[in-house]
């Protein structure tokens, strides 16, 4: 299994997911640079994404869409703060309308990715920072602890392709 922790920090207001792959830096790198990697784990499975929009420079915006079983269309966003390729990027992301304006009345969260060497592969942290303890516990009812590790449990076969 990829994901080897998650940690649910309430009085901090962060999740914290460890996940090693026996894949170089610059190749697990990839799975968030290139878009079309992208939307192949970005998301549980059963929730398929595709991206819009893909820019990954200081203040430049990610868009995407998941499809549920039921082909309920989500809209979601990020906004890129920092990159560091292939170590770290760092970005806020939320919700979005079916115009994919992003709703500012959604919970937004920080999410910090990180990306080390660990042994003979690459070990990458996310930490999902969140505004309130309300916003934390409305997004883990909605199950975004297990989705995420259900995307990132994806990777894997995308880095033995």
């Amino acid at each position: 299994m990829t994901v080897t922790s998650v940690d649910k920090d309430f009085d901090r207001l962060t999740l914290t997911l460890t996940a090693d792959f026996d894949a170089p830096i610059d190749q697990v790198w990839e799975v968030w640079a290139d878009p079309r990697q992208l939307e192949q784990w970005w998301g549980p499975p059963h929730y398929p994404a595709k991206v819009e929009e893909h820019d990954l420079t200081p203040g430049g915006d990610v868009s995407y869409y998941m499809t549920s079983p039921d082909r309920e269309i989500y809209h979601g966003w990020w906004r890129v703060m920092t990159v560091d390729p292939p170590h770290s990027l760092e970005f806020t992301e939320g919700f979005a309308d079916d115009d994919r304006q992003p709703m500012l009345d959604a919970p937004i969260t920080m999410m910090r990715m990180q990306l080390t060497e660990h042994g003979d592969g690459t070990r990458m942290e996310l930490h999902p920072t969140f505004d309130s303890r309300e916003e934390m516990e409305q997004l883990m009812n909605m199950g975004m602890s297990e989705g995420l590790q259900e995307a990132v449990d994806q990777i894997d076969d995308l880095l033995t392709d």
